[in-house]
């Protein structure tokens, strides 16, 4: 062997020996120097000889693993004064790189191989929670509404509920239209205008045979019709065709809808300073609410709706936050239908709004695969029927998500199942009048039917 080769076995030894001192006794060699005196010289050589000991061992077992034998008399000389045996030709000649890695702790490479990959397999799994969850770091809340007070008691006259909101009372009542998107929720539908038609003019209903995710449908409304002929002639039915533009943001198809119940709320007659509900089919407005807008003068041009926020029936009341539903003072060439943030006022406890409300599993998971967040379904077992059965009956989130907040007190405050409640108090008098047919929206009645 030649003179490079036993240079590099050389400085191979020498790394080794830096490598183990620096890494072993870091520590204790620095806490050594830093004494003075005799004390001082003592521990640095102390330490400097349990480090040569162990670099020793570790450079004979680099050199035992590789077998055969060497015909160099220096490094042959070198071996033996290290390792106290004659040394072998691959031992002498292995790369660099297989004496430096047994530095490297393997059971360090093991746990990093299981850790990484499981890390982000529960990055895919939990991404949108930790998304969720740390919201109040990325997210700021709204500006607030400027909440009024709601007054109401059935044996107070109208002139003095106006009075109690700071409005006058008008001689005769506006008109009042009540336009919504229908999808397939028949029965919301029912308990919505029920609710409302003593104090609605004109019900207007716009029907697509696309959902916002471009999924053909059936005319649901259109098969179902005969059941509100007691709408009927106060009623303007619009059907418009889906587009069916595959991988489209479902808002924008929503948005293309809201544009056309523009137009049929025109065919409907609509007029300046008529009253016009903007809202989704299940954010019902409470009928006296209605009563009380359409009587009093001087309110807001737009005023958005406080409701009670419930899941799956009445049973689930999860906060009074729904804001979206709105009434508008009509303003021809101005209002439009919109379902966002259109006003700062807000008219505190006016109604309910009961999300996935349904009679039957097969809704549920229409309505999964149909609405404008189908994002949400990011794991085909969520459309599994006893799955969802499951969630329904212990409350908790179809989609496996964390709440919608913006602080972490109300984000861990609302973690879980939603408490059971079971209240009937102030719930619409159409839904209690008919109890057994619409048992399932009930308190105690959580089971659901295959449909």
């Amino acid at each position: 062997m030649g003179r490079g080769e036993d240079f590099i076995l050389i400085f191979i030894y020498e790394f080794i020996l830096v490598e183990e001192f620096l890494w072993g006794y870091k520590f204790s060699f620095i806490f050594g120097i830093e004494e003075s005196g005799e004390g001082a010289k003592n521990n640095q050589t102390a330490i400097i000889d349990v480090t040569q000991h162990e670099a020793e061992h570790s450079f004979c077992g680099c050199l035992i693993m590789s077998g055969g034998y060497s015909n160099s008399k220096k490094t042959d000389d070198i071996y033996e004064k290290v390792c106290g045996q004659q040394a072998s030709f691959a031992a002498l000649t292995m790369s660099r790189l297989r004496c430096m890695l047994r530095g490297i702790d393997i059971r360090i490479c093991i746990v990093l191989l299981i850790a990484i990959p499981v890390f982000m397999f529960g990055i895919y799994l939990h991404g949108q929670k930790i998304t969720y969850f740390l919201r109040p770091l990325w997210g700021s809340p709204p500006k607030p509404f400027h909440e009024i007070p709601h007054y109401y008691n059935e044996n107070v006259t109208m002139e003095r509920l106006c009075h109690l909101h700071g409005w006058k009372v008008r001689e005769s009542p506006r008109r009042v239209f009540d336009a919504v998107l229908f999808n397939n929720e028949i029965d919301i539908l029912a308990l919505r205008w029920n609710e409302l038609s003593p104090y609605v003019t004109q019900f207007v209903l716009l029907e697509s045979n696309s959902t916002f995710t471009s999924l053909p449908k059936p005319l649901l409304f259109a098969g179902n019709r005969h059941q509100f002929k007691f709408v009927e002639p106060r009623l303007t039915y619009g059907m418009i065709g889906g587009r069916f533009k595959k991988g489209e943001n479902p808002f924008v198809e929503e948005a293309y809808q809201r544009v056309a119940l523009d137009q049929l709320l025109r065919i409907a007659g609509i007029e300046e300073d008529d009253l016009l509900t903007m809202s989704d089919v299940d954010e019902i407005p409470s009928g006296h609410t209605i009563n009380l807008l359409r009587w009093c003068d001087d309110i807001p041009p737009v005023i958005h709706l406080q409701l009670r926020n419930y899941l799956y029936s009445f049973e689930y009341h999860v906060d009074n936050k729904s804001w979206r539903a709105s009434v508008h003072r009509y303003k021809p060439g101005k209002t439009r239908y919109a379902h966002y943030r259109q006003s700062d006022i807000i008219l505190s406890d006016s109604g309910w709004h009961c999300s996935f409300c349904f009679r039957y599993v097969s809704e549920f998971i229409f309505k999964m695969k149909a609405y404008s967040h189908t994002d949400r379904v990011r794991f085909p077992h969520y459309l599994n029927p006893k799955r969802i059965q499951d969630v329904i009956c212990k409350g908790a989130d179809l989609f496996d998500m964390l709440p919608e907040e913006y602080t972490f007190k109300e984000i861990i405050g609302k973690m879980g199942p939603i408490p059971h409640s079971y209240s009937a108090v102030h719930l619409p008098a159409y839904l209690l009048n008919n109890a057994e047919k619409y048992k399932y929206l009930l308190p105690g009645n959580c089971r659901r039917e295959s449909g």
